[in-house]
């Protein structure tokens, strides 16, 4: 395959590719989600040669259970299981090394703070807001490509239209969308 076949390929494909022996398969999809795992390890235990250990712990659990992948999933929910996982097992680990006395101090919650709930629905509902403002084909586009987590590829086949006219009308749908976003908030 071509390096933009990678690049455009959605997860389910990698997988595929990666089940066939395609090694830089699984090097795209290592490099689509470690960002995010690696920030999920960073927050919760804040020493960053773990989170690189628990990354890498991570992927190397994924790349040995990939064919237990299932597809009625999203790739990222899986990995996000697996890095969870994880996570829970190097705390358990952990605690362990933990005096009686550092157990019982409140540790702090995982769990975003009211604020940070309400700022989360807020930018939820400007974002929907803002959806319902294009125009239809741009708001199909957008809830295709980036609320159902549908390939390029998928998209301009459900559409019936090239891959090219689909990757720029989405472009373009991106822009008209951020547009709308920054007038709302002047």
């Amino acid at each position: 395959m071509e390096i933009d076949d990678y690049i455009v390929a959605d997860d389910r494909r990698l997988v595929a590719l990666v089940l066939e022996g395609d090694q830089s398969a699984f090097e795209y999809l290592f490099n689509r989600y470690r960002e995010a795992i690696y920030r999920l390890f960073v927050q919760r235990i804040d020493d960053v040669n773990d989170a690189d250990d628990l990354l890498q712990e991570t992927f190397i659990k994924v790349y040995i259970n990939i064919d237990r992948y299932s597809p009625d999933y999203t790739f990222g929910q899986w990995v996000y299981t697996i890095a969870r996982n994880t996570l829970i097992d190097y705390i358990r680990r952990r605690s362990d090394d933990i005096s009686i006395d550092e157990r019982f101090l409140s540790p702090a919650s995982p769990a975003p703070t009211p604020e940070e709930s309400v700022i989360a629905a807020q930018r939820r509902m400007q974002f929907d807001a803002c959806l319902m403002h294009l125009t239809p084909v741009y708001r199909q586009l957008i809830e295709m490509r980036f609320l159902e987590e549908r390939s390029y590829e998928e998209i301009a086949e459900t559409l019936g239209r090239p891959m090219n006219t689909v990757k720029t009308q989405i472009r373009r749908a991106k822009e008209a969308m951020c547009r709308l976003i920054v007038e709302r908030e002047s």
